[in-house]
């Protein structure tokens, strides 16, 4: 009996092992297929990766490029240009409610949260091409306008302040540093890249209801749910801005047209994204510019803005028009029909001159 229960342990003990030396045996095997099929990706992913590489600098080199200020090498001339993009980067702590300059003269917001990167940011509503297309005929005006007026549109408007003294230390700043970025591109053209990319038009009406799903989705872990923005911990500054509210931009800013605003998000928004790599469709982009533009925000004379209504853009949400359309039509779309009768009325208008 004890011997072959001895006969037994043995049999278990060797069966044991057996099985243990198969299982490592297999852990071998298995780790040895994922070493091989690694080594044999790692020069197809290298290579991917270089094409990737080689695509991105060719496409940069396609577009401007901020200079750098470490190329500055006067000493004088830096100085007023690290200021101009102080103020460009934090405005608000120049003339926001504690501002150093002027107290409450904006609305806390800062430039470069429409102009992306101190204004950098390829097609991010960048500086590129401001002083090579300026002076220049401006329709919301019906004039010629320089960089000063330009800036100031921008305080009064986007910022929903006071504008500056042109002779002020601060605007001679802002000047000098669009002046510099813009500094390498020939008088009269403009920059690839500037401004904001085109987006493709919707054949419907931009729709504020969907747009509220793309707000939630998207664009509420920032500026929270009621569009009121994200200020820093001292309240003295926004992290996010408002998008809608007494802190927004008024109805007289360029964000207030629907088509700029769904060009910004499309190419800007979520954060991080950028004209290469985006993720909003143009349908949501469109639809939640609709949404936000139907939030209420501070309002501004603009009786005075486009003196000629034959000018108004398609997405000018405020008559008279020259076209026959509705206000509701031009600030929502469909926009195609609107443009076909503006060409007419123009062709119309040149043959009988």
């Amino acid at each position: 009996m004890s011997e072959n229960r001895d006969r037994e342990i043995i049999r278990i003990e060797r069966l044991t092992l057996l099985v243990r030396y198969i299982s490592v045996l297999l852990v071998l095997i298995i780790v040895s297929i994922f070493v091989i099929l690694y080594l044999l990706h790692q020069p197809a992913a290298k290579q991917q990766r270089e094409q990737v590489a080689k695509a991105e600098q060719t496409a940069s080199s396609l577009f401007w490029i901020a200079p750098d200020t470490a190329t500055i090498t006067n000493d004088s001339i830096r100085e007023w240009i690290l200021l101009g993009r102080a103020i460009i980067t934090n405005t608000s702590a120049y003339f926001g409610a504690t501002g150093t300059v002027r107290k409450q003269a904006t609305n806390g917001m800062n430039c470069q949260n429409c102009h992306l990167d101190a204004g950098t940011k390829i097609f991010g509503n960048n500086y590129g091409s401001v002083y090579s297309t300026y002076p220049k005929y401006r329709a919301r005006s019906g004039g010629i306008e320089n960089i000063h007026k330009r800036i100031n549109d921008c305080f009064e408007r986007s910022l929903n302040g006071l504008a500056l003294d042109t002779a002020s230390r601060e605007m001679r700043a802002i000047v000098a540093y669009i002046t510099w970025l813009g500094s390498g591109v020939p008088k009269g053209e403009k920059a690839n890249g500037s401004g904001l990319k085109d987006i493709r038009l919707l054949t419907r009406a931009a729709d504020p209801d969907k747009g509220s799903v793309v707000y939630i989705n998207k664009c509420q872990q920032c500026h929270q749910a009621g569009g009121q923005g994200q200020m820093n911990l001292t309240k003295t500054a926004f992290i996010y801005p408002p998008l809608w509210g007494d802190q927004s931009y008024n109805i007289g800013a360029g964000l207030y047209r629907i088509s700029t605003f769904a060009k910004f998000v499309k190419y800007n928004m979520p954060q991080g994204v950028s004209h290469t790599l985006t993720q909003l469709t143009d349908e949501e982009a469109w639809d939640v510019a609709a949404f936000i533009n139907s939030q209420p925000r501070p309002v501004k004379d603009i009786s005075r803005d486009w003196p000629y209504i034959s000018e108004k853009p398609m997405d000018h949400p405020f008559g008279p028009y020259a076209d026959g359309f509705s206000e509701t039509q031009h600030k929502y779309g469909p926009y195609q029909p609107i443009i076909d009768k503006m060409k007419n009325l123009k062709k119309q208008n040149t043959t009988t001159l």
